[in-house]
Parts: C-alpha cells; sequence; structure tokens
C-alpha cells in the first residue's frame, strides 16, 4: 500500500501531479473548500471574539467521507493546495475535518506543475501557515459581517431580495460616479484645418494647423476657422521651417499579474474576468499532452512580476532561436512589483516551458485556451527582448506670406522593432493605441519649399470619459489598492449577477463591453453612500486591505482587525435600523381612491407609484411613461385573444418588460411575449420574422417568431442585408458598422 497521502483541490491538478509521483502516493482532490459558514444564519458571534462556526456542506459530505476512509493506511498526508490565502484556509479545514496532528501531515506548495517544481516541493515541505489562514478567515468573516448586517436593511427600507458587500458595493460605486460624470459632460465644439502638402519631390504628406504666434491655436466654432481659412486660403507657397528628429526607447510591459492578465485578455482576446480566470485555472492544473496531463502556465492568482531564473535562461534561448541574436538582451530584464499589497513570494503568469510554442499546443488546445496561451507566452518572451527603437520627426510649416501660422506633420517610423515584433500591449485609449503605429513622412529638408494643394477645417466635439469595460474597472480595483487577485473576478461576476450593473453596447443600446450602473443598482449606492460612508470609502476599503495583508505577515492580530471594523459599523447599523425611513420620492400627484399623496417605491420589477397611506389604503398604478406605454400596447393587442381558451389577452408586466397574459388567469395561465418586430424574414424557415426578445437573464437577442418551431436566432440585430461572401444576414456591430452573422466579413451599413 502506498504511504503517501496528497491532497489537491481539484481532480485535474490531482491527475497531473500524479504523472510526476511514483506508486508509493496516492493523490486525491477536496473538490475546492470543505467547510464555510452556514448558508442559513450569520454564522459568526460577534459577543465571542468573532467565533465562526463552521459547517460541512451537503454537497461535500461525501468528498469528505471518500477522504477518511482514503487516509487510513496511510502514515504521511501532504497537502498540496494552491499558494495563496485560499489554498492555506482549505488546508487548515483539512487538518482540522480529518483530524490531523504537526506529526501527520506536511504542507508543500509550488507555482507551476512540473516533475521539477512537485520535487522540489517535497524537499522543503513546511507546516500550515497560521497567519495566511487567519487573514483569509478575516476577509471571510468581514464579508458576511457587512453582507448579512446590511441586507436585511436593504430590503426593509428599498425593496426585498437586495444585497450589499464590503467590496462589491465600492465596486458599483465607482461605476455610479463614472455614470453621473458622463451624464454632467458637456461637450464643446473645436474646429481643427488640416493641409494636403507637396514636397519639392511632389510626394503628399498631411499636417495640421496648430500654432498662431507660437501659441496653441484652436477654434471654438465654424466662424473661427473660416476667419483663418480667409486669411491663407489662398497661399499655396510653404516653406519647412523646422525639422526635428528624436529617437525614442521604448520598453516591453512586464509580465502578466492577475490583474494586467485579465486587463489584456478583454482588451485584446473579448474575454470576461470571470472567462480569463477560468481557463487559467485550466491551463495551470493540466492538459492533456501526447506524454499525458501538462500544467502549461504558473499560478494564475499573483501581484509578482518575478521570473524565475530558469524560465529567464529559457526565454533567451527561445527567443534567440525564434528571432535571433540581435533581439536578446545581454543581462536578464528584472520588473520592480508596484501592487500595494504583493502578497506571497509567487513569480509572475508565465508558461511553464516556452519552448512549447503556441502553434504546437494548438491541436490540443480549444480555441480559448489556445489564444490565452498564446497571449501569455508572447507577453513573457517580450520581457526579455531589447527595446523598440522608434523615430520621430516634427516637421514645422509655415505660408511664405503669413509666417505667423504654423502647420504640424508628425511622423514615426520603427527602427528597431525589438519586443515589438513579438507584442504589443493593447489600451483603452484609442489616442495612445495610436502611438505605436507607423506613420511615414516622405524627405523634407529645413527652407524646402512645399505647395499646398488643399485645406480641410474640419469640426470635433471634445469627449466625456470613457465607461468602464471589465478591463478597465479591474485596473482601477487594482489601482485604489480594493481587493486582490483572487476577488476581481468574483466581484464584478456578482455585481452584474445581482443587477446592479449591466454590460451594453452604448451605440447600440444592446449587449456589449460597458459596465453599466441600472436604476437600482444607483438608487442602492446612494442610500449606503448617505448612511454608512465609511462602507462606501475608498480609502477605507483600501486600509481594510492593507490590514489583511498585515494579519498574512503576522504583524496584526484579525480579531482586533474585526473589532476596529466592526464595533463602529454595529453602532450606526442601530441607529439607522430604528431611524432610516424605506425609500420614497413623493410625486405632486394624488390618490385616486383616498386622496393622499402617492409616492414612487420600488418593486420586483422596477419603480412603481404607490399610495402613501399603504397598507391602508392599496392603490398603486405604474409610472406615467410606462402607464402610456401600457395602453398604447393595450390599444395595440386590444383584439389578441388566447390561443388556449379563447380569452381576451391583456397587457402586463414582468421583470423583463411587458407581455401578454390570458384575462382568464388563474384558471388559464397562458402567456405570449410581445415582440419588437425587425422586418427581417427568417433565413431558417422563411415562413417567421425576426423579432427582438429577452433571454431568461434580461439580454436582448433577435429570434424567429415562429419559436419553438424554428429555433434560429441571433445576439446581434439583423440589418435585413446579405453578406456579399457568403448570403447569410449581415448584423449591426456598432454604429456604422456591420459584420456577417456567419462568416468574418465586416463592412459598412451603408
Amino acid at each position: 500500500m502506498a504511504k503517501n497521502f496528497v491532497i489537491v483541490e481539484s481532480p485535474t491538478k490531482a491527475k497531473t501531479i500524479g504523472r510526476f509521483l511514483g506508486k508509493d502516493y496516492v493523490i486525491k482532490a477536496s473538490m475546492g473548500h470543505l467547510r464555510d459558514l452556514p448558508s442559513s444564519k450569520i454564522g459568526v458571534d460577534t459577543k465571542k471574539n468573532f467565533q465562526p462556526t463552521y459547517v460541512i456542506p451537503p454537497d461535500k459530505q461525501k468528498t469528505v467521507t471518500e477522504l477518511k476512509k482514503n487516509l487510513k493506511g496511510h502514515p504521511k498526508v501532504w497537502i498540496a493546495t494552491d499558494e495563496d490565502r485560499e489554498g492555506e484556509a482549505i488546508g487548515w479545514h483539512l487538518l482540522q475535518i480529518l483530524e490531523l496532528k504537526d506529526k501527520d501531515y506536511e504542507r508543500i506548495v509550488f507555482h507551476e506543475i512540473t516533475p521539477e517544481a512537485i520535487k522540489a516541493a517535497l524537499k522543503s515541505p513546511r507546516k500550515i501557515d497560521k497567519r495566511l489562514f487567519y487573514a483569509q478567515q478575516a476577509r471571510r468573516i468581514l464579508d458576511r459581517l457587512v453582507g448579512y448586517k446590511l441586507s436585511p436593511l436593504l430590503w426593509q427600507k428599498i425593496r426585498r431580495g437586495l444585497s450589499a458587500g464590503r467590496v462589491q458595493s465600492v465596486a458599483v460605486r465607482l461605476l455610479v460616479e463614472k455614470e453621473r460624470e458622463i451624464q454632467a459632460f458637456k461637450p464643446e465644439e473645436y474646429w481643427k484645418i488640416k493641409g494636403l502638402f507637396l514636397n519639392s519631390g511632389k510626394e503628399e504628406f498631411t499636417a495640421e494647423l496648430e500654432r498662431y504666434k507660437g501659441k496653441k491655436w484652436q477654434a471654438t466654432n465654424r466662424k473661427e476657422a473660416d476667419r483663418v481659412l480667409d486669411v491663407i486660403g489662398e497661399i499655396k507657397n510653404y516653406l519647412v521651417q523646422s525639422v526635428e528628429k528624436k529617437e525614442t526607447h521604448r520598453t516591453p510591459p512586464p509580465p502578466f499579474t492577475t490583474s494586467t492578465l485579465q486587463q489584456e485578455a478583454s482588451r485584446k482576446l473579448g474575454f470576461s474576468v470571470k472567462q480569463t480566470m477560468l481557463i487559467a485555472q485550466q491551463l495551470y492544473e493540466g492538459i492533456e499532452l501526447t506524454e499525458g496531463s501538462t500544467g502549461l502556465i504558473t499560478y494564475m492568482r499573483t501581484d509578482s512580476f518575478n521570473l524565475a531564473t530558469s524560465a529567464l535562461e529559457q526565454a533567451k534561448e527561445v527567443i534567440q532561436k525564434e528571432f535571433g541574436e540581435e533581439f536578446t538582451l545581454d543581462t536578464p530584464r528584472h520588473y520592480q512589483t508596484k501592487s500595494k499589497g504583493a502578497q506571497e513570494a509567487h513569480e509572475a503568469i508565465r508558461p511553464t516551458n516556452l519552448g512549447l510554442k503556441p502553434e504546437e499546443l494548438k491541436k490540443h488546445l480549444d480555441a480559448r485556451q489556445y489564444k490565452l496561451y498564446d497571449l501569455i507566452w508572447k507577453r513573457t518572451l517580450a520581457t526579455q527582448m531589447r527595446e523598440a527603437v522608434l523615430d520621430n520627426t516634427i516637421v514645422t510649416l509655415i505660408p511664405t506670406d503669413q509666417p505667423n501660422y504654423e502647420f504640424i506633420a508628425r511622423g514615426q517610423i520603427i527602427k528597431k522593432p525589438g519586443f515589438m515584433r513579438v507584442y504589443v500591449e493593447d489600451t483603452d485609449d484609442p489616442e495612445k493605441a495610436l502611438e505605436d503605429q507607423e506613420k511615414l513622412l516622405p524627405s523634407l529638408a529645413e527652407q524646402e519649399k512645399c505647395t499646398r494643394k488643399k485645406l480641410e477645417p474640419s469640426q470635433h466635439f471634445t469627449q466625456p470619459p470613457a465607461h468602464y469595460t471589465e478591463a478597465s474597472l479591474v485596473k482601477k480595483l487594482e489601482a485604489e489598492g480594493i481587493g486582490r487577485p483572487s476577488t476581481y473576478a468574483p466581484t464584478i461576476s456578482t455585481i452584474i449577477a445581482r443587477e446592479y450593473v449591466e454590460k451594453k453596447n452604448m451605440e447600440l443600446n444592446g449587449p456589449g463591453k460597458y459596465l453599466i450602473p441600472t436604476e437600482i443598482g444607483t438608487v442602492v449606492t446612494d442610500f449606503l453612500v448617505k448612511n454608512f460612508p465609511d462602507i462606501l470609502d475608498y480609502g477605507f476599503t483600501a486600509k481594510i486591505e492593507e490590514e489583511l495583508d498585515e494579519i498574512a505577515e503576522g504583524k496584526l492580530v484579525w480579531t482586533k482587525s474585526l473589532h476596529s471594523f466592526y464595533d463602529p459599523f454595529a453602532a450606526i447599523l442601530e441607529i439607522k435600523a430604528k431611524t432610516l425611513k424605506k425609500f420614497e420620492e413623493v410625486t405632486a400627484e394624488k390618490c385616486e381612491k383616498c386622496g393622499a399623496p402617492m409616492v414612487i417605491k420600488f418593486g420586483r420589477f422596477g419603480k412603481f407609484m404607490a399610495c402613501h397611506k399603504y397598507p391602508e389604503c392599496d392603490f398603486t398604478r405604474p409610472l406615467p411613461e410606462e402607464e402610456k406605454k401600457e395602453k398604447a400596447l393595450a390599444k395595440k393587442f386590444k383584439d389578441e385573444k388566447c390561443e388556449k381558451c379563447g380569452a381576451p389577452m391583456v397587457v402586463k408586466r414582468g421583470c423583463f418588460g411587458e407581455f401578454l397574459a390570458c384575462s382568464a388567469y388563474p384558471e388559464c395561465k397562458s402567456t405570449k411575449a410581445i415582440a419588437n418586430n425587425t422586418g427581417v424574414k427568417c433565413p431558417e424557415c422563411s415562413k417567421g420574422e425576426i423579432v427582438e426578445r429577452k433571454s431568461k437573464k434580461g439580454r436582448i437577442f433577435y429570434g424567429c417568431n415562429q419559436y419553438p418551431k424554428c429555433k434560429f436566432a441571433l445576439w446581434n440585430k439583423p440589418t435585413g442585408k446579405t453578406c456579399p461572401k457568403c448570403k447569410a444576414l449581415l448584423v449591426e456591430a456598432g454604429k456604422d458598422k456591420t459584420k456577417c452573422s456567419e462568416c468574418d466579413y465586416k463592412g459598412d451599413k451603408s
């Protein structure tokens, strides 16, 4: 019988490790956390120094039984859970469940699942680090206290079913404030004048009017632009006043941390933060290759820029082989970790074997795994490649008769691509994205005579701040010190699932990448900011993260940190529960039943109007705009009959908007969706029409109105036109763009 019993989190990880250990080892998976706070009650005794009550959930009982059974006959237990606070907590709970003493077990950690890493870990075991466990426990209890104490208050004062969270509510606040900043933005008009010129060799180039009498020039309206055109519009002869050349060096971005991988995968690959972490975990735990299950990347939860010496050496070999000696560094490049609370001694995220090129692995990976591995492989190599060298040229031209007006032409060429040969970092800023592109200028010399072909004025408007995407929200959370690598993905998933935030395409008013706060998300945020300012304060939330780091380092007792947070919070909560009134917005309208004022309240399906005297008077009605909409729909469908019983259909309102319901309810429970017609015939059945519909999660899509007989559906709105390449339907892909619903064709709406 095997002498050693190894416990990891997942079956995939167990399978991969099993390849490297001999028959003396039995490896089993805990399937994640085996104990947690109970779901039915708070599970924390605040009067007994925050003593938690841990329970084994019903779905984990079988796993616990199997682990206890496998434990018998194995003199040595190895806890090989992940090398972070969550992994340490899983390990600590395993000790309690399996009743293991210090002499019964060893704790091993590794940041990559390779034979070398596993063997090295077995040679340097340790015991469970209680400091890391206490930090995880403190976070779990903090989050439980905030959620369980604040959520009932939201139920009482706003509406049932709402929730609050220590980190999630702060994330929603960021989105609400950004939305208000955008709504308050007032665009300002400005004009540019661009010229098309010929040099002495008759080569074309463009330049823009930027200075007048040595100062920046910018027209705020058409009149000002025309005034300049009146002065220089007839002048065709220009002179090159100066040619300034400057060489710039650009260094590669550092290797991936959790947050930068999430950001870059969002921008380059369109992955959600949750998707990125799921795929990264698959690559880390092991992919089935010809030789067996193999871990392809290092641990994916990290805020370190460090790369192992062996990885640096291998990177140089691969770069030399793939790109040539001129792309390699004489000495490895190291990056300084900037994260405020960088945890644990992890490496950055990198391939475990840089010699495994993405193309070689393609047949073993699905499309998303391949894309993410390719991204990590290229970024890692780029960090150890030479700087890119760019030549920038700034040319100043002046009209020969009006030397006060200065036109500027800018050019850029990539002199030595360096790391840009393999990787260029993406950005959410479209202006910054242009910085890496080549802009060619013809040869120009000082005092060279040029000819102006044409001048073009163009109108512009200042742009509002951009909405947050998942990528930019993660960047902001990290910059503010809110949350840690393990919390970004669940935080974003939670605020979307709670319907405090929705992902929208602002141009099409449909599903997209921008995170937009919902009405209820805004109301809850305003309520919490007003009544619990500390909980929603960015600095306060970041301070708690710093305290959790101090607990992990053994510098702070976890119960002391909890007291400093909870004691004042509980006192405020007690006062607010007694003094706060239910959310109501008084209107000028009177109740049709009793004449009392009508107030706006929140219900399951959004805002509605109700009598202020409720429960004495139970009169309610929709908001005026909703009532108007419902009346129009009622008129439109006044002749609609129930397909089941023939009774008239009436307009009702649910969580996804208006729908038709049988007037004979509850005897007949027939319903029918109210669909917005697109006027496009279904290409699949040729009988139905494509209509706008909503999924169970509230996401808009377009499907055949003959459903369920025909199940044709699209996520994007069809234009009615067909693809010139494959004849499939074209769909909207932005304000002015279209794309094919089947192939890779893209085009303009016109």
